[in-house]
């Protein structure tokens, strides 16, 4: 048999039990916080029709959906197959894609199960998604997403919610040094409108969520490759780039945009939700690049690290339409639960004890003590304590290395003695300290 070298897909990673250790916490925390604040949790497959993922991402997006090859003889119906270009070749041998977010599926979901949900209905949901993106660092290929929505309702309220939402979420995970940033689509609409570029507004949304990754210059060049002349880019820069407080910018844009009707009714919206939340910035160059966000949208970054978003969301009304549920206004955000979690790891704000099983090793010092190990380890887990018991008979030395080795804080050593007296000797790990105790004060100790 040929050998291979295992190897990894790029993008992708493996998660040793100590990594594991560490993102389970992250998880336990976001389910926690997501319970409190009443969202219920919800699943969906890892692969939709591709008809469902199509076109809801903006044409940039579009082209990171994972297709998957139809199985069996996918090219035996199909004609002139010579002739067909790639784009053409692959409608017809792909149904399926990899997920690329978990908002659209959360939207197909609401709209096949409308009679069985009620409105307003708010879900949670942690899975993996896929993007055929170039990986680098804090980006993959495949990666957990952690969202929240609410569906059914138009309310304000979500958004400033949600901004309380995210604070409550760092402030558990100890990261302080974040801001979250707040524009209207509405208001971006309102400015290309006003400036006679609506016929460009997607293109425009485009370049203007890659202001932080390609620089304001860079920025301005790509603006001239959709033909926006110099004066029509100085006036979108003048007021892409306003500064000021939130107050200032409303009531710059509210001059600015008067003649635009859907400009100011997102500069309402943003008003209203100012006297019910202060804890956001008003940021006018935020885009979002997704075309389906239709009003509030949100990014929360990190404070002077440019390392991208650490969240990001919006509100959208027109996604469950295309599958037939009309007006349905929903919002949601989406946690980087990776890059959250590379944080946590390079600031040491994992606690200490989460590396460390909380668990006992069963050590049996001859094969003829393997039934009282059995026995022994049952009683424990019947206590809620987590028992390992070594499977083979080494000596003492190597049971001992293997609890080293595995963060196993305390070991039961059976031998002679201990099944004739019925006290068993336990040993601290850390310590080195060992006593003979009852089961009953074991169990009673170790729970401690």
């Amino acid at each position: 048999m040929k050998k291979i070298t295992p190897t990894l897909p790029k993008g992708t990673r493996d998660f040793g039990p100590g990594e594991m250790k560490k993102r389970e916490y992250l998880f336990k925390i976001f389910k926690d916080t997501f319970s409190l604040y009443g969202f219920n949790a919800l699943e969906t497959p890892s692969m939709e029709n591709i008809n469902v993922l199509n076109g809801k991402y903006g044409e940039e997006g579009d082209k990171l959906i994972f297709r998957i090859l139809d199985s069996g003889d996918f090219i035996k119906d199909i004609d002139n197959i010579e002739s067909k270009d790639s784009n053409n070749l692959r409608k017809e041998i792909s149904k399926k894609g990899l997920r690329y977010d978990l908002t659209v599926p959360f939207a197909r979901y609401v709209s096949m199960n409308r009679d069985k949900i009620t409105l307003p209905f708010k879900r949670y949901q942690i899975q993996n998604v896929w993007r055929a993106d170039r990986p680098q660092k804090g980006r993959f290929r495949e990666f957990y997403q952690c969202d929240v929505d609410y569906i059914g309702t138009k309310s304000i309220v979500c958004e400033a919610e949600i901004i309380d939402l995210v604070y409550s979420i760092f402030e558990k995970l100890k990261i302080q040094d974040f801001s979250v940033k707040l524009n209207n689509r509405k208001v971006l609409f309102g400015i290309v409108e006003t400036l006679s570029l609506q016929d460009n507004f997607d293109k425009i949304c485009i370049i203007i969520d890659k202001i932080d990754k390609i620089g304001k210059d860079k920025f301005v060049e790509e603006l001239k490759y959709i033909d926006l002349s110099k004066s029509q880019i100085e006036k979108l820069n003048s007021v892409l780039f306003f500064d000021g407080s939130n107050d200032d910018k409303i009531k710059f844009l509210k001059d600015f945009l008067f003649k635009s009707s859907t400009g100011l009714e997102g500069i309402n919206e943003i008003e209203n939700l100012t006297k019910l939340s202060k804890e956001f910035i008003f940021d006018i160059n935020l885009a979002r690049g997704l075309s389906y966000y239709t009003s509030s949208i949100f990014e929360v970054i990190l404070d002077e690290k440019n390392i991208g978003s650490l969240c990001g969301g919006g509100r959208y009304d027109d996604l469950t339409e295309i599958f037939g549920y009309k007006d349905i206004s929903g919002i949601g955000i989406s946690f980087g639960i990776e890059r959250i979690y590379e944080i946590m790891k390079e600031r040491n704000l994992f606690p200490d004890s989460i590396s460390k099983k909380d668990t006992v090793l069963v050590c049996s010092m001859s094969e003829k003590y393997l039934d009282d190990s059995l026995r022994i380890s049952s009683i424990l887990r019947n206590n809620n304590i987590s028992t390992d018991l070594y499977p083979d008979n080494p000596k003492l030395k190597k049971q001992l290395q293997y609890a080293n080795k595995n963060d196993i804080p305390y070991v039961i050593i059976i031998g002679e003695d201990e099944v004739t007296s019925k006290l068993f000797t336990l040993k601290d790990m850390e310590t080195g300290s060992q006593e003979k105790l009852g089961i009953d004060e074991i169990i009673s100790k170790v729970s401690s």
